[in-house]
């Protein structure tokens, strides 16, 4: 059985997609977290101050940074490690968003969620699974994938022995 942490060579063309999602959403999440620190918002402020159209404050900010700066971590180690953190941090944004969904006119809504921010803290998680999840999670991944072969090993070795033989030169005599 594979896991989700099964080890992918370095230079695998999958681990350009797992990189490419981390430093997209490391940027977005980056350039929102800054922009919210530039307009010197109090930190646990609810009072609807908003940065490219999503309600902010300091604490949202600083966390917005965080998130951008551990995806772009992710982004500079590849490989399985930015799948693994894109899911992750993918499914932590699709719980963030239900749970601030529910805490939207609460006194405990301390990050100032509106709508528009569970929506695109969905949009986020959903973003972020998919760059995590390409090429290891599908029922048709094509043969000649590690995660493919990896769950299927014996037919992954018979496959081989098949090619090997095949691109044998034949010998004359």
């Amino acid at each position: 059985m594979a896991r989700l942490d099964e080890h992918l060579p370095v230079d695998h063309r999958l681990s350009s997609v797992y990189r490419v999602g981390a430093g997209l959403m490391g940027l977005v999440l980056l350039a929102f977290g800054i922009l919210g620190l530039i307009n010197k918002i109090g930190f646990f402020d609810t009072g609807g101050a908003t940065v490219a159209g999503l309600n902010t404050n300091g604490t949202l900010s600083i966390l917005s940074i965080c998130v951008g700066l551990l995806l772009f971590t992710g982004m500079v180690i590849g490989g399985n490690f930015a799948s693994t953190l894109n899911m992750v941090l993918g499914v932590a944004f699709i719980l963030s968003g239900f749970i601030n969904l529910a805490l939207l006119d609460t006194d405990y809504n301390f990050l100032a969620f509106h709508l528009q921010n569970v929506l695109f803290s969905f949009v986020v998680g959903l973003m972020l699974m998919m760059f995590g999840m390409y090429g290891r999670v599908s029922g048709g991944l094509p043969h000649d994938n590690p995660y493919w072969q990896a769950r299927h090993p014996e037919q992954a070795a018979q496959e081989l022995r098949h090619s090997r033989r095949q691109s044998m030169p034949i010998a004359r005599s």
